[in-house]
């Protein structure tokens, strides 16, 4: 199973950025997927998560900025950043878990993570 990411980069406040994580090795559309950051000394946080039937939820931080969704055809989860503070900059992992059980015990699989910086 891999889950890589990419789209992480330098932005200035106010800008967007979409990251990207392709998965392979498992069955993509029957996962839950999702979104995580995560700073130094500072515990991992969810940000966004997308069901297999495509339901999502957000951190209340994010809501009305970000924006995730799932390709099931091309089995690539996006996270489309809008308005970005600095606040946000983190390091971005995507995950993947089994639907039946991941609110109990989290996320099966993760990806190796890209850096999001948000400064002027």
């Amino acid at each position: 199973v891999q889950l890589v990411e990419s789209g992480g980069d330098l932005v200035q406040p106010g800008g967007s950025l979409r990251l990207s994580c392709a998965a392979s090795g498992y069955t993509y559309s029957r996962y839950c997927m999702g979104w995580f950051r995560q700073t130094p000394g500072n515990e991992r946080e969810g940000v966004a998560g997308i069901d297999s039937d495509g339901s999502t939820s957000y951190a209340d931080s994010v809501k009305g900025r970000f924006t995730i969704s799932r390709d099931n055809a091309k089995n690539t989860l996006y996270l489309q950043m809008n308005s970005l503070k600095p606040e946000d900059t983190a390091m971005y992992y995507c995950a993947a878990g089994r639907c039946e059980v991941v609110a109990e015990i989290g996320p099966d699989y993760w990806g190796q993570g890209t850096q999001v910086t948000v400064s002027s």
